[in-house]
């Protein structure tokens, strides 16, 4: 497309961070919401969040002054910071977030700056209601980046099994599912099924025999000790529990088919050579994203037979290369989260 034929070349890898920090650093939100005790001590322990991918995604999005954008996993602002950024002067940026405490922190944070950004609580599976309801249609680019941040890690809702805190696990609190239910009143047969098809977790059977003898689970902290005593440490890279709370925290906040209603909103809502970056951090997120991008760029194939009244049925997008992106080796050795990062990046065609 013609915007993308005047937009210079990033920067070696060597000069990326500091070239891309120098051009954002005169235009910073002035208020930053203030942290709490909790924060602090989230900090101390999983450390300061850092969003991932950060030159990446600005670069993917191709950010041009006057433009539109929507953030929809909003966090700790980064992302959204850095579009809006570079999308002055004249730009505007939704940005939308499932967790009610995110929102209230990028409300105070963003304050400032109104008129250009719109912060909205909701799920990115309803991005396409939300967009319309304020404004943003036919947008040139969305980001998801679906990992966790250091704030919900210490949030006090047992999203971390270092964590002494009540098995919750909710983004939204107004949602009636909670890890307790599932952990606590599943069956063992629905217990394992979960952590096999959400975690990839090749001992589900004996972590659900285990957890069902040793009901009712009270918190995150003894949920890891009763995986860590049924499984083993074996020597292993991750926690032996790290699975376990990955398919529980999938299936409390339906993550999957959320992702998947999400980014086919998402691309509906771009304008012809508008792009969706999405950036994911293990295997389940990514075969969604690969599936969707794959199905928008080659079609539904049988229109007449497609059930799936989301689909868009003929080729609407393009895959912007390289196929995977991955952080760069300066990232992974200063924010050693992003290692396991990986972002797509899909166009939507000029006729799509």
């Amino acid at each position: 497309m013609e915007k993308s034929q005047n937009i210079p070349k990033m920067p070696l890898k060597s000069r990326r961070k500091s070239a891309y920090y120098a051009s954002t650093r005169s235009k910073r939100p002035a208020t930053a919401p203030a942290k709490s005790a909790a924060d602090g001590e989230a900090e101390t322990r999983f450390g300061r969040h850092v969003p991932v991918m950060l030159a990446e995604v600005v670069q993917a999005l191709l950010v041009h002054a006057g433009d539109a954008y929507i953030d929809c996993t909003v966090g700790e602002g980064g992302h959204l910071e850095a579009i809006w950024q570079h999308s002055q002067p004249g730009g505007r940026v939704l940005g939308i977030d499932a967790d009610e405490a995110a929102i209230a922190r990028a409300r105070v944070r963003f304050a400032p700056y109104q008129q250009e950004i719109v912060v909205e609580h909701g799920n990115f599976r309803d991005v396409e209601a939300i967009a319309h309801e304020h404004g943003f249609a036919a947008v040139q680019g969305i980001v998801l980046d679906l990992g966790l941040n250091t704030r919900q890690l210490g949030s006090g809702r047992g999203f971390s099994f270092h964590e002494d805190a009540p098995l919750d696990m909710r983004f939204d609190r107004a949602q009636p599912l909670t890890a307790d239910q599932v952990v606590n009143h599943y069956p063992e047969d629905r217990l394992a099924q979960v952590l096999r098809e959400y975690g990839e977790e090749p001992r589900a059977r004996r972590i659900a025999r285990a957890v069902v003898r040793q009901r009712p689970v009270r918190t995150a902290l003894e949920l890891g000790q009763i995986v860590g005593a049924a499984v083993g440490s074996a020597g292993g890279r991750i926690h032996p529990a790290t699975r376990t709370f990955q398919a529980v925290r999938i299936e409390v906040n339906q993550e999957l088919a959320s992702l998947e209603t999400g980014l086919k909103q998402a691309i509906r809502l771009l304008a012809p050579g508008g792009r969706v970056a999405v950036v994911s951090f293990h295997s389940l997120e990514d075969r969604v994203v690969k599936q969707v991008f794959q199905r928008a760029r080659r079609g539904c194939g049988s229109p007449a037979d497609c059930a799936d009244e989301q689909c868009l049925h003929k080729p609407v997008a393009r895959r912007v290369e390289p196929k995977l992106w991955r952080p760069s080796p300066e990232e992974t050795d200063t924010n050693p989260r992003s290692r396991s990062a990986r972002m797509r990046v899909l166009e939507r065609l000029p006729e799509g």
